[in-house]
């Protein structure tokens, strides 16, 4: 059986399906007549009733795109009917069909309801955000309205505030719908919408033999549904587009409100908004709202410097509110540095950021690590080229990626920005997944390109964090002093 043929590529019921394709073209492609004839014989000689054979149509429905709920021990049968009695190849096929089904259970498990979780507490500021979204919402023709910004920014605060607000101002009879759509969720696939529209429609209570089995119908089911309501839907933490598309109503009268992590593209009529992280004022009332007034009061200075290290990231300050609380024989200066960071991180922000990162192109992860060795400062696609030692067209794709991702900001055209957090995040990556021998190489050709361009990095603009490079064992004691002070392995590295 020629390499193309790797099942265990797939990751969908539809990719799989589309490898059993071409296992039917390698094996001379017989119809689907003499591939049932073959199961019948099969099955025939293994004693299974004559009532349990297939028909030639649901033969012929293996083949078919956009199933739902395949008959594996059918699809199994298909397979040896094409490859024959080879126990080693069915096993292949067999490992993968199990893999690509519990990928699709997961993906079915959805969490929708027909009402909204609590309003977040606590909320603050917000109020340019919200004096842009409530009168999109108002109008009986306002676009979707899509909510996107780095992890831990705060979107679904935002997207759950903004709602309860909507409510608290209508008729209590137009139905709420609301639904994780489990977009950066970590150790799983994102939801099925086929599977939300399931849920969506009973809950708009349709019956579950009115529901149908293709996608494009259960959607125009939904919206004939939700026309003339008014309803509101809430769609929490979007994967792409391709998983909004059937779930937007695209009705009048109907409100959606999207959030997601990615730059959300091709979905119409809607209206994006970035939700940033907040501002300075902001950021010290909710280190208020979360540890105390007693705790930050009497210090507003140093709480001004803990919420600006922080990078005033929401999720970010509302961790350490809560170790504040929780821990008041801290004074606020004992968060400065290292502590503060490790506390963000330890409790919420890396979880946050690693399931964004884990849904990057391996380029894009590779350069998001290699700029943990830039300092955090501004950095133009030029110098992010020198260090990831590739063209700038490449580069520049990578740079998308992560700025798709909003895990960095484009300050600039060409010039990009890492937030204080994800450059953290990026050093402790950096020390895990590079090699030490590639992480001095690429400070050579950044230090190289600094000299190159007469740009040569100030002491006084390295950033507090530092960055510690492992001493390989087999390093000589001779082969440090041909490096530059600043590079040696195992000395503490400003970043």
């Amino acid at each position: 059986m020629p390499q193309v043929l790797d099942p265990g590529k797939a990751r969908t019921i539809d990719e799989f399906i589309a490898e059993l394709r071409l296992l039917k073209a390698w094996a001379g492609n017989p119809s689907i007549t003499e591939i049932t004839r073959r199961i019948h014989r099969v099955w025939q000689r293994a004693g299974r009733p004559r009532g349990e054979w297939p028909a030639r149509s649901t033969v012929g429905n293996c083949f078919q795109l956009g199933r739902r709920r395949p008959n594996s021990d059918l699809l199994l049968a298909v397979v040896q009917a094409l490859v024959g009695t080879d126990e080693a190849v069915l096993s292949v096929w067999r490992q993968s069909l199990r893999a690509v089904l519990g990928e699709a259970e997961a993906a079915a498990r959805v969490s929708a309801y027909n009402r909204l979780p609590p309003a977040p507490w606590p909320f603050v500021g917000r109020t340019d955000l919200l004096a842009q979204a409530e009168p999109l919402l108002a109008g009986e023709d306002g676009p979707a309205l899509v909510l996107e910004g780095m992890p831990g920014a705060g979107k679904t605060s935002l997207a759950l505030h903004l709602a309860h607000r909507l409510l608290a101002t209508e008729r209590p009879t137009a139905p709420v719908l609301f639904a994780n759509l489990r977009g950066s969720a970590p150790g799983g696939p994102a939801a099925d919408p086929a599977a939300v529209l399931e849920t969506f429609l009973r809950l708009l209570g349709t019956t579950g033999d009115r529901i149908p089995y293709d996608l494009d119908t259960r959607a125009a089911l939904y919206r004939q549904q939700l026309a003339g309501t008014g309803a509101l839907i809430v769609l929490d933490d979007a994967a792409h587009p391709q998983q909004l598309r059937p779930l937007l109503p695209g009705i009048r009268g109907c409100r959606t409100v999207i959030t997601s992590r990615y730059a959300l593209t091709g979905l119409g009529d809607t209206t994006h908004l970035l939700v940033h992280p907040l501002g300075p004022e902001d950021s010290v009332e909710l280190l208020r709202a979360t540890a105390g007034a007693e705790r930050i009061t009497p210090d507003i200075p140093a709480a001004e410097q803990i919420a600006d290290l922080l990078g005033h990231l929401p999720l970010a300050l509302s961790v350490i509110g809560r170790h504040m609380h929780s821990h008041p024989t801290w004074a606020l200066g004992d968060y400065y540095r290292e502590p503060l960071i490790s506390l963000a991180l330890e409790d919420g922000v890396r979880t946050a950021l690693s399931a964004s990162d884990a849904q990057l192109p391996t380029g894009a992860r590779r350069l998001l690590r290699l700029l943990a060795l830039h300092p955090l400062q501004e950095i133009d696609t030029c110098t992010a080229a020198a260090l990831l030692d590739e063209p700038t067209t490449a580069t520049e794709q990578h740079l998308a990626a992560l700025t798709t991702a909003h895990l960095i900001k484009c300050a600039a055209p060409g010039r990009f920005r890492l937030h204080p957090l994800v450059h953290a995040y990026a050093e402790e990556r950096i020390c895990i997944d590079e090699p030490a021998t590639r992480i001095r190489q690429a400070l050579g050709r950044l230090l190289e390109h600094g000299r190159s361009r007469e740009a040569a990095i100030r002491p006084e603009t390295r950033t507090l964090r530092t960055l510690r490079l492992p001493i390989p064992p087999h390093a000589a004691a001779d082969d440090e002093s041909t490096l530059p002070q600043q590079l040696h392995p195992g000395r503490v590295l400003a970043a």
